[in-house]
């Protein structure tokens, strides 16, 4: 009994002793330092039950683009200095600072999860999918967020954030595409008004 107690112990030890080897946070880093552009559709999904979908763009460093799809009438669009999150039917822009956003660790050149500014708080690995959680230093009122990759190939399939009203949100990416040609005027905010054209929903 003792030495299936022994086993069963240092199974899911030395499992989850490997699985946050210097290796796989290494390969992560890369992973995410290598990526010159991406574009994507989204499904977001939210404890409170919301749900809503879209088209994600993103351009390093520092860009982003979100265009969700009817009835959600919001745009956020980053430029790299700021985020602007336009809600099309109250017709209101609201800048965001980046340093505001958790998402925006996917959007740097120069990731580093030493433990100083960044930190693992939870890793979990099998031989399809990785998750790792991941936590600021000095992040203020950010919670943690959550990175799903598949393993082979290696690919962001979701994120996962705390919003400050301790609501889950998972976005999960499908079709995407990465490191290809995205122009810059993308990125640059015109203000959208009511039933403006964006992203339709796929039927």
């Amino acid at each position: 009994m003792k030495k299936w107690l022994v086993f069963i112990l240092c199974f899911f030890f030395c499992n989850t002793v490997s699985a946050q080897s210097p290796e796989n946070l290494s390969k992560i880093e890369k992973y995410l330092n290598n990526i010159n552009s991406l574009q994507a559709t989204f499904v977001q999904m939210a404890s409170n039950g919301a749900t809503a979908e879209g088209r994600l763009f993103i351009k390093k460093p520092n860009k982003i683009r979100m265009e969700y799809a009817d009835p959600v009438n919001v745009l956020i669009v980053g430029d790299g200095n700021f985020i602007v999150y336009n809600d099309t039917e109250l017709e209101q822009v609201t800048h965001i600072d980046y340093d505001d956003i958790p998402a925006s660790l996917i959007l740097g050149n120069d990731i580093k999860i030493d433990g100083k500014k960044i930190k693992v708080i939870d890793f979990y690995q099998d031989s399809g999918s990785t998750s790792i959680t991941l936590d600021y230093a000095d992040k203020g009122d950010l919670g943690p967020i959550t990175l799903v990759f598949s393993n082979n190939p290696m690919e962001l399939k979701q994120w996962k954030i705390i919003d400050p009203q301790s609501v889950e949100v998972a976005v999960s990416l499908y079709d995407t595409q990465k490191d290809i040609p995205l122009e810059d005027k993308i990125f640059k905010f015109k203000e959208q008004k009511k039933n403006h054209k964006g992203y339709k929903k796929k039927r």
